[in-house]
């Protein structure tokens, strides 16, 4: 399932955070902050979906996520590799590379990334 705009924001914030209760969730928006009853309608649909869960503490409910930032961009990702780079990860890092304003430090912290992947994957 795929988060709304809205969801992913939220979700946002919730990752950020840990776990939360709706008035944390609340603060961390810009102003002019959204209706309790709003976020409180974004949080069902999330439940609902699988991303968030919950602990109730007497009146209130804590919130936590259930998928990992990295689990969710991760298939993001690989889903827009395959949809515009004909499922290539290098035609899509020539491209990110070349299309996007990195500097020359940039560059370099992603060549020693990659270059660490590479050491790690010959192990």
């Amino acid at each position: 399932m795929k988060l709304s705009n809205s969801e992913e924001q939220l979700m946002q914030y919730l990752w950020e955070l840990e776990e939360a209760f709706l008035n944390d969730l609340l603060e961390k928006y810009p102003e002019p902050k959204p209706a309790n009853s709003t976020v409180a309608t974004l949080l069902k649909r999330m439940i609902d979906k699988g991303f968030v869960g919950y602990e109730q503490m007497g009146r209130s409910r804590q919130y936590y996520p259930l998928v990992k930032k990295s689990d969710y961009f991760s298939k993001h990702v690989n889903k827009l590799i395959k949809k515009f780079f004909n499922n290539s990860a290098s035609q899509f890092a020539s491209f990110f590379t070349s299309e996007t304003e990195l500097s020359e430090e940039e560059l370099k912290e992603l060549k020693t990334i990659v270059e660490k992947e590479i050491e790690r994957k010959n192990r």
